[in-house]
């Protein structure tokens, strides 16, 4: 490994766990940009499955509910299973550049529709037939892109859950598809030892950038960081889309 591709891997990191520091929400999605720029979609999403399953364990243990939260989203919670091997199996399929631009797209409709937060609700016997249908698509553009936020993340907005049951719901998905996805990639050969050590050395960037975001979350208004890192995830998106398209 060169010094640049341990800078570029050590900033994505530290990048990713100063959002969920700060936010609670979207290591996978804030590391993969960073990293897919200097390493490739392929070669980037096995390095962020371990550190992202530790930062969602930490924020499941703070938030609490969480008998409640499976008993309730079971059905979601499985349908992501199928999804991801779908989505792998189209992964070791396709183009990298390809696969780059499928998580820029994703990443801009994501920062799209959490900026403007349209205000749609879903009614509980509606979202019971939609949950698994949301589990499935989420499972399918995860396992394609590495992307773990859509549309599960729209799904449960609409349902207007109160802060600890919504971030409670989101990280039990993110962190089922972490350990599936780790094995979907061990399966197609792109999560090797190698990859894993790599991961367990980003621990130390992780921590410290953890502890700078919530640092950062207790002294700024939570809405306006929030705002800002989504406008760096469009950014991202669009730099991804048009390195694909001058390819």
């Amino acid at each position: 490994m060169t010094i640049e591709t341990a800078v570029i891997i050590a900033c994505a990191y530290f990048i990713a766990a100063f959002v969920k520091g700060a936010t609670g929400l979207g290591f996978s999605t804030s590391a993969l940009p960073v990293m897919t720029l200097g390493l490739g979609l392929k070669s980037a999403m096995p390095l962020v499955i371990i550190p992202s399953v530790v930062s969602n364990v930490i924020v499941m243990f703070q938030a609490g509910h969480f008998r409640e939260t499976v008993r309730r989203f079971w059905p979601m919670f499985l349908a992501t299973i199928p999804g991801l091997i779908v989505g792998l199996l189209i992964l070791d399929q396709v183009n990298g550049l390809v696969a780059g631009a499928v998580l820029g797209t994703v990443l801009i409709l994501y920062g799209v529709v959490t900026i403007s937060r349209p205000a749609i609700h879903i009614p509980d016997r509606l979202a019971k037939r939609i949950a698994p249908i949301s589990g499935f698509l989420t499972g399918l553009i995860n396992g394609v892109t590495g992307s773990q936020v859509m549309p599960i993340l729209p799904f449960f907005l609409s349902l207007r859950l109160d802060p600890k049951r919504f971030v409670q719901g989101v990280n039990i998905s993110f962190t089922l598809s972490s350990l599936i996805m780790a094995a979907g990639l061990s399966r197609i050969g792109l999560m090797t030892w190698h990859s894993v050590w790599i991961s367990l050395a980003g621990l130390i960037p992780v921590f410290i950038g953890v502890k700078a975001g919530s640092y950062v979350r207790s002294r700024l208004e939570a809405e306006t960081f929030r705002k800002l890192v989504l406008i760096m995830l469009i950014l991202f998106g669009i730099i991804l889309i048009g390195k694909a398209l001058l390819a």
